[in-house]
């Protein structure tokens, strides 16, 4: 069976937003039909975004389970009508199979899945399977895998190795440092050179206070003339961030976000960051050495078993959050600089955990269950 229409729950967070999203653009490139399922706080710019790429939605309500009468209340109503908007929405695209990405919003369309006998998939975007798909994987035929899991043993149904699936302008968008540093003056009118050290520090979508206020360069530092640092501190925070790097002895660029992450990643020597499970990922297709500190708060840890997944390549070190202080980024800084080519090298054996791929395995992965089940009906 050729898959050639996909309903794909990717509400919720751009964790699992972004590669349902690039899961749909491969399938829309093989000449299939793909349509988002849509619910949570952000569905009007998911949407907007959606429409870019030509992808239509399926918009439902969907709230978080809590213990809260109330809450709990509201969470049975908001199922009850997100399960016959799903329904409503798959009447109309009749696509051959439901794709969860996670997260609470996955439940409605699951639940209108099972309904009417829809094969339910799912995807988990992080190295330890989040609540959402434990609970959901009694109903799934597969459960497609960003990394490598310690404990399988918590979900229902088979579990394949796929990858993170990323944005192909991040997968295909890997350039020279000197194409990369040339962009990044000429679009943000810097004068770095491909020459001197990059150092890039960002801290998610939202920016990460700690790193935005920990990360700084040493009034002491060795070599800290010759060192250009490029800064995502998050919306709404660049001026309150701003004046904490002023007096710098490097150049710094510092920014709220960039789309064009490429550039970012291709123009760094080090990176400094959160270890989300797209951003780990990214890290390994670049191959670029890094610091991760871990969000403390992500549910169950995962951010931890993130973090340890891209350094057991020796491509990274961990810093907890609560350990986060200028000068234990100053000592690191310090040896970094003193010996960058082994950095370097270590980041580079990152690559050997990258799966670029992975949007097109997700893909491959449905279909070919889809098609042995067929063959499978047709034999009885």
């Amino acid at each position: 069976m050729k898959l050639e229409r996909l309903a794909i729950s990717c509400g919720g967070t751009g964790g699992h937003f972004n590669p349902g999203l690039s899961i749909a653009r491969e399938l829309k490139a093989r000449g299939g039909t793909p349509v988002l399922v849509l619910g949570g706080a952000h569905v009007e710019k998911q949407a907007k975004t959606a429409a870019e790429f030509g992808i239509d939605v399926i918009r439902i309500d969907a709230a978080p389970l809590s213990v809260k009468p109330w809450k709990a209340v509201r969470f049975l109503f908001k199922t009850w009508k997100g399960v016959k908007q799903a329904l409503a929405g798959f009447r109309r695209y009749r696509p051959q199979a439901l794709l969860c990405m996670g997260s609470f919003a996955s439940l409605p369309p699951a639940l209108a899945a099972r309904r009417i006998g829809l094969p339910l998939f799912l995807h988990d975007g992080n190295a330890k399977i989040g609540k959402a798909n434990r609970f959901l994987s009694r109903w799934a035929k597969a459960l497609a895998l960003s990394f490598p899991v310690k404990d399988s043993s918590v979900i229902s149904c088979p579990a394949v190795l796929t990858g993170m699936p990323l944005r192909q302008e991040l997968v295909n968008g890997t350039i020279s440092k000197d194409e990369a540093i040339a962009a990044v003056n000429t679009r943000w009118h810097t004068a770095f050179s491909a020459d001197r050290p990059t150092l890039l520090v960002f801290g998610g979508s939202l920016g990460a206070r700690t790193i935005n206020t920990s990360v700084k360069i040493p009034e002491d530092l060795s070599g800290a003339e010759q060192l250009q640092v490029i800064r995502l501190v998050g919306p709404g925070n660049l001026e309150a961030v701003r004046p904490l790097h002023a007096g710098s002895k490097a150049e710094e660029l510092v920014l709220e976000s960039c789309q064009e992450m490429n550039l970012l990643y291709s123009a760094a020597d080090l990176v400094i960051c959160r270890s989300g499970g797209s951003t780990v990922s990214e890290l390994a297709v670049y191959g670029k050495y890094a610091v991760l500190v871990p969000y403390p708060f992500a549910a169950e840890g995962h951010q931890d078993d993130n973090a340890r997944w891209l350094a057991s390549a020796g491509g990274a070190e961990i810093i907890p959050d609560a350990e986060c202080s200028p000068d234990r980024f100053g000592k690191f800084l310090r040896n970094w600089l003193a010996d960058r080519a082994e950095f370097e090298a270590h980041g580079l054996q990152s690559k050997t955990l990258a799966m670029p791929r992975a949007a097109a395995n997700v893909l491959d992965l449905v279909e070919n269950i889809l098609a042995s089940q067929e063959n499978a009906g047709m034999k009885q």
